[in-house]
Order: structure tokens, then sequence, then C-alpha cells
């Protein structure tokens, strides 16, 4: 089984991650919406600038995901996550998120300047297809 053509159909077609962040010793988890790029390896999201995840991921970038599948159980999970401020501004890239998501609050001009984006980097994936088939992959 190739586990890296996989790992790209889920980062392509799944459409929200569970974001790990870790503040003052404690762990928050919650639902974001993600583009993966492949050519570049890097997962992008974005978060109104007042949220507190924005805080969190400011004050320690190591974060962990997991994508969450409309399939069953496959899914890809990602332990050693660096999280960073986008340099790529998000009129950049909204037209990527929107062609995965057309509904996606980036459509809303008036909510782009309230919005930041975010670059996440990785580079070993747990690719889980069902309970049997899962392999740890290098990218």
């Amino acid at each position: 089984m190739d586990y890296r053509k996989e790992f790209e159909r889920m980062m392509k077609s799944q459409r929200e991650i569970a974001l790990a962040t870790l503040t003052d010793g404690r762990p928050n988890v919650r639902i974001v919406n993600f583009y993966y790029e492949s050519e570049c390896n890097t997962l992008y999201f974005s978060s109104f600038a007042d949220n507190q995840k924005v805080v969190e991921v400011d004050k320690n970038p190591h974060i962990a995901f997991t994508t969450i599948s409309a399939n069953g159980e496959e899914h890809v999970r990602v332990q050693n996550g660096v999280a960073r401020r986008c340099q790529v501004s998000i009129d950049t890239i909204k037209d990527k998120f929107l062609a995965k998501m057309p509904d996606y609050m980036m459509s809303i001009p008036e909510m782009l300047p309230a919005l930041v984006l975010f670059e996440v980097t990785f580079d070993r994936a747990d690719v889980v297809l069902d309970f049997e088939h899962m392999e740890n992959i290098t990218l």
C-alpha cells in the first residue's frame, strides 16, 4: 500500500483538523478548517486575531493535530507540528481555501482583515486507514 499517496488523498479531501495547543501546561483542542500545500509540505489554517488559539500558538508553536474524516476511521495524525504566523498574505492563499471549501469564511471580503493565517510544518505523520492499516511516514 502506498501510504504517502493515501496521506496526500486525505490531506486534499478532508477539511477539518482537531488542533491541539498547549498553554500554561494544559492542552487545548479545537476544530479548525485547513488547506494543505503538498509542494511545500505546509498546512495552513486561519483564526480570528482575537481568538485564544492565536495567543497559544504565539506563546508555544509546538502543536499536534488529527484530521477529521467523514469516512470512518481514516485520518492523518501529526505530533511534531510547528505553527507560526504565515508570511504569505491571506489574499494570496484564500482561493486555495475556497476551492476546497467554497462556503469558507474567506469568501466574505469583510472577514479577511480580521483573520490571522498560520502555517504548520512537520516532517512525519501517522496515516491511518483503519485499525489494521496504518503507518508512520516521513515527508
